[in-house]
């Protein structure tokens, strides 16, 4: 083989396994933002289930206290 294909065929093999970690590495980024993006999306939907439960309602939808 002539010994310059050689060269680009190792330039391009070396090219696509730095490619091919990049690719792992981004994928395993991805995989825990989504992780994260799931915590976090759980945890609104608590935070604002209890705040419509906390809130105080208008003054026409409260019922009396007890000594009127």
């Amino acid at each position: 083989m002539d010994k310059e294909v050689e060269e680009r065929l190792i330039a391009l093999e070396t090219a696509l396994t730095l490619n091919e970690k990049y690719v792992e590495d981004l994928n395993a980024v991805v995989i825990e933002q989504g992780k994260k993006i799931d915590y976090l999306v759980k945890q609104n939907q608590y935070l604002l289930a209890k705040l419509e439960e906390d809130t105080v309602k208008p003054l026409s939808e409260e019922t009396p206290p007890p000594h009127y």
